[in-house]
């Protein structure tokens, strides 16, 4: 659907109209009813469609198929034709909106509550949107509450323009230290604090590739796993926000679109009221946590799921990590974190219990070809730009 049409739904908007979410794991939850059927969404800016659901539920013959787009990788998934769509009171026109379905029965184990798909950009671009973090609460404004025209302080609230490329995702800008620029999306859909590509830093000079490859890791993205690290940033400009410290999420591919250098995630945003203006181009950030950077997490280096098998099996080790000097391999069953099953455990359960604060220990039953071994491990800081 075009911008034109999009802002065509928000004309006869004569007053606010509010739409609650809930706060999953990392993640904005919305209920939405969606051809007849409630569909329970992750809220993703990130997405420039309408919807990703779960193919368990169904909503329609197929109509179609839709290219898909992540940080390093294309993919297709067949669509379903948009019908109807509410959100709470606000009946919203669906011309032009499809539903890619694709199996996403993992999504209510990834954030803690039930989800069935994802919902994308293209739902609200037709309003000035208030995605309020604070009172867990989307309000759809009429088109004549003018954001561009509000006043900053620079200090507690700020206005933002978004850049000229990306026209069905949000753009801004990010400034290093060094004085460098990152173009970054608005991205709730996002975990981190903040994703992008190794090839990016090296291009800003603010990659050292003899130190800052350690600890490597696995992040998942939608089209597969990747290589990763962790980094820690000082004194960067995150769309007009001081941010003293940060740590972000480093994938080791180049990036998927030559415009687009990775994404701001919820681990930043959260702590915003954030109001987004599609149609005049502008971005209003109120904090409202005081908070704008993230700290550091202690883990041990480990990555463990679900084997076939139903045990937990250990599928990564981090090079240089407490588990790595305790002997702990890839293949290794988890058994239990401090005496309780991993069976027992979601996946942001299990990975929860496996982080905790510098030096706190962790107590681990491992199993190799049948033969338990305990380990008691101290939490380290597995990030690169910082020392334990």
């Amino acid at each position: 659907m075009s911008l034109t049409a999009l802002v065509a739904l928000a004309i006869g908007l004569q007053s606010p109209v509010e739409v609650p979410f809930r706060i999953g794991d990392h993640a904005i939850i919305v209920d939405a009813m969606v051809n007849g059927k409630k569909v329970s969404c992750m809220f993703d800016t990130g997405f420039t469609g309408a919807f990703v659901v779960n193919d368990e539920i169904s909503l329609g013959p197929p109509s179609g198929t839709m290219n898909l787009q992540d940080f390093v990788g294309r993919f297709t998934r067949k669509t379903v034709k948009v019908n109807s769509l509410k959100l709470g009171s606000l009946t919203i026109d669906p011309t032009g909106m499809e539903i890619v379905q694709q199996p996403l029965s993992h999504m209510s184990a990834s954030y803690n509550t039930h989800t069935d798909g994802i919902m994308g950009l293209e739902v609200v671009a037709g309003y000035v949107t208030e995605i309020n973090f604070e009172k867990q609460k989307f309000v759809f404004h009429p088109k004549s509450v003018d954001v561009s025209a509000r006043t900053p302080d620079n200090k507690k609230t700020w206005l933002v323009k978004m850049l000229p490329i990306g026209r069905k995702s949000i753009e801004l800008t990010v400034k290093t230290a060094q004085g460098g620029r990152m173009h970054l999306a608005l991205d709730t859909g996002n975990a981190f604090f903040a994703t992008t590509h190794k090839e990016v830093l090296e291009r800003e000079k603010i990659w050292d590739p003899r130190k800052d490859v350690n600890f490597m890791r696995t992040a998942w993205v939608a089209s597969g796993p990747v290589d990763s690290w962790y980094k820690m940033f000082k004194d960067l400009d995150i769309f007009g926000v001081p941010v003293p410290s940060s740590v972000w999420s480093i994938i080791d591919l180049p990036a998927s679109s030559v415009e687009h250098d990775g994404t701001v995630g919820f681990g930043f945003l959260k702590n915003f009221n954030i109001v987004i203006d599609m149609e005049r181009r502008r971005v209003w950030l109120e904090n409202w946590t005081g908070k704008t950077g993230n700290e550091p997490t202690a883990d041990v280096g480990i990555s463990a799921a679900q084997h076939p098998s139903g045990k937990i099996v250990i599928y990564r080790v981090t090079p240089g990590s407490p588990a790595e000097k305790a002997g702990i391999k890839a293949g290794d069953a988890l058994l239990d974190i401090d005496g309780v099953s991993t069976n027992d455990l979601t996946p942001r359960q299990l990975e929860a219990a496996l982080e905790g604060a510098l030096d706190s220990a962790v107590k681990l039953a491992v199993s190799r070809s049948g033969n338990l071994v305990r380990h008691e491990l101290k939490r380290a800081y597995l990030v690169n730009g910082i020392s334990n």
